[in-house]
């Protein structure tokens, strides 16, 4: 039996994609509903796709907005910091998957260049160590050490997510090269729209199938709102509307095919941006403040030549 166990463990990536999700699920109350970006993980190999987008918008249909902050350069082996910004209004609520109110949780996925990685806790400040403790900060994958994923985890402390970077070294790794490199950012708040298989989640707004008028309107609070129209042939037509969607429609109203019947539940969204990060060469940095000390002494020498030359003039004269 203990043969059995490990070699399944050994077979297959799930139970580290299980652990990763246990670990998260910690993070985050369990009132809350949970985005999954584990879903992405196992359903692309890349989460940027050829035309640049993130494919957190495969299912967070809505736009939002999403900041990136980070230094204009760095120095190879540095340890240095992006934030990435999430900003929402705190007040909303959102529909959860079993029909109730509660918070938005957030997530982001951060595309650093090939070469730059999470830098290891041994060598994080005690400010850094402080900003990233809240947070769990996993590789997108084995093979891609420089995609980095958080979340789901709760949003109200977490509009910040920082990410503590390691600068690879060109005379190490021959891979990279001292040059300016782009960084690719993607952040959601709340639930998303479609599951990965297609399917929609409760958190969309639902639309009458056919034209017709309302004729009754059940209210269950465990299993639904069961709507049921009557079309212009006599034919009713039953519609169900999950638990805690709030309805725009009444009794004896005349509603048109693909007329909202509720109201949009959605308050979240996805959003991506990117920035431009130098790596600096450290001798380029030298040989700059040597240039500018040579032109500064220069130019100083100059100036006493200048009042030297203009003393000897004044002599001359009055000789």
């Amino acid at each position: 039996m203990r043969k059995e166990w490990r070699s399944k463990i050994g077979k297959s990536f799930d139970f580290l994609v299980i652990a990763s999700i246990a670990i998260q699920q910690l993070l985050v109350p369990a009132t809350r509903a949970n985005a999954f970006p584990i879903y992405a993980q196992q359903a692309y190999k890349n989460p940027r796709e050829a035309n640049g987008r993130i494919v957190c918008a495969n299912c967070h249909l809505a736009a939002k907005t999403v900041e990136l902050e980070a230094p204009q350069s760095i120095l190879p082996d540095q340890v240095f910091e992006t934030t990435v910004k999430i900003p929402y209004d705190t007040t909303k609520k959102q529909i959860l998957g079993s029909g109730k109110k509660g918070g938005l949780n957030v997530g982001a996925v951060l595309v650093l260049p090939e070469g730059f990685k999470l830098a290891p806790k041994d060598k994080l400040s005690a400010e850094l160590k402080a900003k990233t403790s809240s947070v769990y900060i996993t590789p997108y994958s084995p093979t891609l050490e420089n995609i980095l994923v958080v979340g789901p985890v709760a949003g109200e402390k977490n509009q910040e997510i920082h990410f503590p970077i390691l600068a690879p070294n060109p005379e190490t790794d021959k891979r990279v090269h001292f040059f300016k490199y782009p960084l690719y950012v993607g952040g959601n708040r709340g639930r998303g729209q479609v599951y990965p298989d297609g399917q929609k989640t409760n958190n969309n707004q639902y639309l009458s199938s056919i034209s017709g008028k309302v004729i009754n309107i059940e209210v269950n609070e465990k299993t639904g709102t069961k709507v049921s129209i009557q079309d212009t042939s006599g034919n009713n037509i039953e519609q169900i509307v999950p638990a805690g969607l709030d309805l725009l429609i009444s009794k004896n109203d005349i509603v048109r095919v693909d007329q909202p019947l509720t109201i949009d539940p959605n308050v979240g969204g996805f959003g991506q941006t990117d920035k431009e990060i130098v790596l600096q060469n450290p001798a380029r940095i030298y040989g700059y403040v040597a240039f500018a000390f040579v032109t500064m002494l220069t130019q100083v020498l100059l100036v006493v030549k200048k009042k030297q030359f203009e003393k000897v003039q004044a002599a001359e004269m009055n000789f």
